[in-house]
């Protein structure tokens, strides 16, 4: 069966199973390599390419095709793929940040080194196992500010959703980091104090 834009397009977005995976068949490899181009990463490009798919499917009745079903995907997987290239700048920016703050932070025992090592290898962890999307709303809005709003309009996804996932990183982040909470707050108020 070959896939053929107006029809199928539609059969497709009226969640017809046969036709989502004659489109998953003829398009999965090629995504995957289009993504591959752009992220030199093969485990993030099949992990773009699949969630184009999974949101076609879940999503299938608020998308609205205009052009062709391969324009449509391609854009997707482009547009995906440099959320995870600016999410990568963002992450390596903050991890500049944090390394630079830490250096220049004066401990005054070996103990504060060591604890604020560790205080940096945990919030690394912590913000690693956040998924994706959650991960990028934190870190837009923690590291560079941007409203809720400015979030939304950049991830192109509701207010709604860009709460939803500050809720759930803030709990993680809460549940991981509850041994450094104290020793955070102190770290900040210091670095502050310093920065002043």
């Amino acid at each position: 069966m070959v896939v053929t834009d107006t029809n199928d397009i539609e059969l497709l977005l009226n969640g017809n199973i046969e036709t989502y995976e004659v489109v998953y068949k003829n398009y999965f490899k090629p995504l995957y390599v289009y993504a591959f181009t752009m992220l030199k990463d093969e485990m993030k490009a099949e992990e773009v390419v699949q969630t184009i798919f999974l949101k076609l499917w879940e999503k299938q009745e608020k998308i609205d095709i205009q052009t062709s079903l391969k324009a449509y995907l391609y854009r997707s997987v482009h547009n995906a793929s440099l959320n995870v290239i600016k999410h990568e700048k963002v992450k390596q920016q903050y991890e500049t940040y944090a390394t630079h703050a830490m250096k220049t932070t004066k401990s005054e025992t070996p103990a504060h080194a060591t604890m604020y090592k560790n205080l940096e290898s945990k919030l690394r962890e912590a913000l690693n196992e956040l998924p994706e999307q959650c991960r990028t709303v934190f870190q837009l809005s923690r590291f560079e500010e941007l409203k809720y709003r400015e979030i939304a309009d950049r991830l192109n996804i509701s207010e709604k959703t860009v709460e939803g996932h500050m809720g759930k990183a803030l709990k993680l982040l809460r549940m991981k980091l509850v041994d450094f909470i104290v020793v955070l707050i102190l770290f900040f108020i210091h670095l502050k104090n310093n920065i002043l």
